[in-house]
């Protein structure tokens, strides 16, 4: 199927088999944004939501899921990662901006990982601040780079890929 990898000759779901491919340094970093009342944002500032100190538990959160991407997206591959870091900070007067960061020596990228990391801390942002603000908004959600593996080196906004010296 014409340059998709987890699809079989027959069409049909596949996990890519990654076994032949060398060890290579790859990260990854991924975005996300939350917009939320300025209220909202002064109460997580000063931790005063009910549920706790948003900022810590979202990152904490957002490290939990990248480890375990493998168990969430079907065919991603279960990797034992070397780094993940999460910053989160605030955009007055209304919005808190995520960005993840994963870093593995492996076969296969962290894309995945990184985009689930910046995902599931933002739906815990809004699930802590939900009792206060219905209003909130999540997006974009998106890969912002990526380096290593065969592919090379991405960036947002530079479309071309450049291939990892050798």
């Amino acid at each position: 199927m014409g340059g998709l990898t987890h699809f079989d000759e027959a069409g049909g779901s596949r996990m890519v088999d990654v076994s032949a491919k060398p060890e290579t340094l790859r990260t990854a970093r991924a975005s996300a944004r939350v917009e939320l009342a300025a209220e909202t944002l002064e109460l997580v500032l000063d931790r005063r939501i009910s549920k706790g100190d948003v900022l810590d538990v979202a990152r904490l959160a957002g490290i939990m899921a990248a480890k375990r991407t493998g168990e969430l997206i079907p065919l991603c591959h279960p990797l034992g990662l070397d780094s993940v870091e999460l910053v989160l900070e605030p955009e007055r007067p209304c919005a808190i901006v995520i960005e993840a960061r994963v870093v593995v020596n492996g076969r296969t990228g962290v894309e995945m990982e990184a985009l689930v990391a910046a995902s599931v801390a933002a739906l815990t942002i809004y699930d802590m601040c939900k009792a206060v603000d219905r209003g909130i908004v999540i997006g974009p959600i998106q890969l912002e780079e990526k380096t290593g593996g065969r592919r090379g080196t991405y960036r947002r906004g530079n479309q071309e890929a450049r291939p990892e010296p050798e």
